[in-house]
């Protein structure tokens, strides 16, 4: 089964990355932009074929690394 999770920093949580690539956006001339956000995707190719068990499975991961919760918010999509 795969499994993509995705991570992005919490509302009201500093996002440099972001305001870099909204600075570079507007110096190539891209203007309009007013913000932007970054985050990362993982993908997950999972031995596990039961749903319910496999998102158990990867909200456990993210809950222990791959997401750090103080600061990230994470969703998990099946499929």
């Amino acid at each position: 089964m795969k499994a993509r999770v995705h991570v992005m920093l919490k509302n009201g949580v500093l996002d440099p990355q972001g305001e870099a690539v909204r600075h570079a956006l507007g110096s190539m001339g891209f203007d309009g932009v007013n913000g932007v956000r970054q985050g990362k995707v993982i993908e997950l190719d999972l031995a596990e074929t039961d749903e319910a068990e496999a998102r158990k499975t990867v909200t456990d991961m993210c809950e222990k690394l791959l997401a750090n919760t103080v600061i990230e918010s994470y969703s998990v999509e099946l499929g």
